[in-house]
């Protein structure tokens, strides 16, 4: 059932709202039979008008929950890093979401479904970490105070982050002194703006910009990256497609990103 589908007037029932857990709806989804799917559209319905007044309080419900599900994934192991240092709390951190890190001169290591070793980690206080792997992870603008730290790190990996942002990208010049390799591949927030910032990563040696749905023009940004970072291999041509377009086209992509 579409919550987008339902009319707002049909769930404009005055009744208790938080008369029922949320695994109240699961248990409803698992107990009806396929065959009974109209009935089970009738009663998820009705459960829900049993909880909320309008489409729009259920929508906000929701979205407070993956926000502080979200909040409670990027806050910061202040505890762990007064007792075993910025090196186990960055570790403990990226794994924990799901990452990997890699400590100077050892092999990576990786939150899987055998997990990892605490022990292993409190061994490793002194080394520094060189390389953290966050590629899908929740890192947002305040998670990264666990990975800003990290002051001899070289390669990071944000691929696919969904909530790492311009916003984000302007905070990462406390690693510049470091930072030889990047990847922001396939990040849905990161637009023109957030890549400007980098300006001040001038170490860079690797930066893939690839799959950037918010970046209007792939091509000529591209272009001005590699400008901005002479010393460094900017990754992307294989959505760097508007310089194939006609001169009249090119033209007005180049006036697009000159200020009025």
């Amino acid at each position: 059932l579409s919550l987008s589908s339902l009319p707002s007037q049909s769930l404009h029932l005055v009744a208790p709202m938080w008369n029922l857990g949320t695994s109240g709806i699961r248990g409803l989804s698992s107990a009806v039979t396929p065959e009974g799917n109209q009935r089970k559209g009738r009663m998820l319905l009705q459960l829900l008008t049993d909880r909320f007044y309008d489409v729009e309080a259920l929508r906000e419900y929701l979205f407070q929950k993956q926000v502080s599900k979200v909040h409670k994934k990027n806050r910061s192991f202040t505890g762990i890093k007064n007792r075993y240092g910025p090196y186990v709390a960055g570790a403990y951190f990226v794994l924990k979401q799901g990452g990997a890190v890699k400590f100077q001169g050892k092999e990576w290591i990786r939150s899987t479904e055998h997990g990892y070793s605490r022990l292993q980690l409190l061994n490793l206080q002194e080394v520094p970490i060189e390389a953290v792997d966050a590629s899908d992870c929740a890192i947002n603008y305040e998670g990264l105070d666990n990975l800003l730290v990290l002051k001899e790190l070289q390669s990071l990996s944000l691929q696919r982050c969904p909530h790492v942002d311009d916003w984000c990208l302007s905070r990462l010049h406390q690693l510049a002194s470091s930072l030889q390799e990047l990847s922001l591949a396939g990040c849905p927030r990161i637009s023109e703006r957030g890549l400007a910032c980098l300006h001040h990563l001038q170490n860079l040696r690797r930066l893939d910009i690839s799959d950037l749905p918010a970046v209007s023009n792939p091509g000529l940004t591209q272009i001005l990256v590699e400008e901005m970072l002479p010393k460094c291999e900017v990754l992307g041509a294989e959505w760097a497609q508007g310089l194939k377009s006609g001169p009249e086209e090119q033209s007005r992509d180049t006036a697009s990103l000159i200020p009025a």
